[in-house]
């Protein structure tokens, strides 16, 4: 199946160099290349793409915002693609519901590899970006977060309590099948009903809840 992709930079070189890495792929075609946010979500709203690559600085609309209401109006999963490598945009585009974040140095086969993992229903963050997410989140201010309240994990089992925080530290279901001696089968059975109780849509989403309902303390590094 091919993976249709709709490219939004207001810089036409990096929005052209992006659009011909992927439309040279097999499996993938660019179905349209704009230069700002509004363009992005009535392209998307027009062509019904798989993914839309965003760059976050755009004028009309910025990136976070078509984020926002891309993700609030379609199916269609974002990446979002920026060269400031900030906490702020991270948050801001993982609330809007941005599927991945990559920096626009990214290379070739990393980008590829990214819009194939999104649209397959997956999350992707660039290595550095995901450290930080982790061990970073609980120093935003509650004024700029609003917890969530914690009985929202009530209707999680004691099993899958344990698989959304080891997921709220960032570890893979390999690092979670040997926390939990349980296979990986079951990790991602558990994973998947934490998900679907929860209402959330990936992983990314999974660590923001872990933090904001308290399951993960304030301060505590991720690999404890």
């Amino acid at each position: 199946m091919t993976i249709r992709v709709v490219v939004a930079d207001d810089q036409e070189l990096v929005r052209s160099g992006f659009a011909m890495i992927l439309d040279v792929q097999e499996d993938i075609e660019v179905v349209a290349e704009v230069g700002d946010g509004a363009a992005a979500v009535e392209a998307v709203a027009r062509l019904a793409p798989d993914v839309a690559l965003l760059d976050i600085r755009m004028p009309v609309l910025d990136g976070i915002e078509a984020c926002r209401r891309i993700s609030a109006g379609s199916g269609c999963r974002t990446v979002m693609l920026t060269t400031f490598d900030s906490d702020e945009y991270v948050y801001e585009a993982l609330h809007a519901g941005a599927s991945g974040f990559l920096l626009k140095d990214v290379r070739r086969d990393d980008l590829v590899h990214a819009v194939r993992v999104v649209a397959a229903g997956e999350s992707l963050l660039a290595p550095s970006v995901a450290r930080r997410l982790i061990e970073e989140y609980t120093a935003v201010t509650g004024a700029a977060r609003a917890a969530l309240p914690a009985d929202r994990l009530e209707v999680l089992t004691a099993r899958e309590r344990e698989t959304l925080l080891h997921l709220g530290r960032g570890l893979s279901n390999a690092e979670i099948a040997a926390a939990l001696v349980v296979s990986e089968h079951t990790v991602k059975s558990h994973v998947g009903n934490v998900l679907a109780k929860l209402g959330l849509r990936d992983r990314i989403q999974a660590v923001i809840c872990a933090y904001e309902t308290g399951l993960i303390a304030a301060g505590t590094p991720s690999g404890e």
